[in-house]
């Protein structure tokens, strides 16, 4: 993690039509922009199918959505860590509410990255489930509640008590593993709210993805950082 710094803004593309195609460089350009202009470490997580192609146009880190325990070779389908480096990315998220993976799963997946030296994101739904998947040693730990994505209000208003706890959680585990927080993420003052909680960054989607404004929206988000 010693070549990012914090705090750590994590636009998750998933694979929404706003992002098919050229919509991913778009999209991509805008984290770009304003992570140059705010100084600010911005990592857009593009559809797996443009990563290579976001990879190669922008000079900043870029996160897979997803990788599997799987060596080279025949692995049809499958998603390497070796094949995400190799693209270009910087890191990968794991276990996300959309792609969850079991613990055995995701110890296994955070061990082939390490090899590596590739970045892994693990989501976790609870506070409890954050300081379960620390022990792993991932090089992030992002809490989630899965009844808050994509909703209207911040984790960090809706239940704020998830995220200090998963902050002390995972330190007890690890106190070097960062700890990020989303759902419901949209405005700069939740930013600002989760870095209150002690969170060292945030991971989003549709607050920004979706938004009128992509980069408004990012520049609504670290204005108050």
């Amino acid at each position: 993690m010693s070549e990012l710094k914090p705090p750590y803004i994590i636009i998750n593309f998933k694979v929404y039509k706003e992002v098919e195609g050229i919509g991913s460089l778009c999209m991509a350009s805008a984290c770009a922009e304003v992570a140059e202009e705010s100084g600010m470490t911005i990592i857009p997580c593009p559809p797996m199918v443009e990563l290579a192609r976001v990879c190669d146009a922008f000079h900043i880190p870029v996160m897979a959505q997803h990788v599997d325990a799987k060596s080279p070779g025949s692995v049809t389908g499958w998603v390497t860590p070796e094949s995400v480096l190799a693209a270009g990315a910087a890191g990968t998220l794991l276990n996300h509410s959309e792609h969850s993976l079991s613990p055995p799963d995701i110890g296994r997946s955070v061990a082939s990255c390490k090899k590596i030296d590739l970045l892994t994101c693990v989501c976790a739904d609870s506070a409890e489930t954050a300081g379960a998947v620390a022990t792993s040693g991932p090089s992030m730990v992002a809490v989630e509640p899965p009844e808050l994505i994509g909703g209207d209000i911040s984790v960090t208003n809706a239940k704020p008590e998830i995220v200090s706890l998963a902050v002390e959680a995972v330190r007890k585990v690890d106190a070097n593993i960062p700890v990020l927080c989303g759902a419901g993420v949209k405005t700069g003052q939740d930013v600002k709210r989760a870095l209150e909680l002690g969170a060292k960054g945030v991971l989003l989607a549709s607050g920004v993805v979706k938004a009128k404004d992509p980069k408004a929206s990012l520049r609504d988000l670290v204005r108050l950082i």
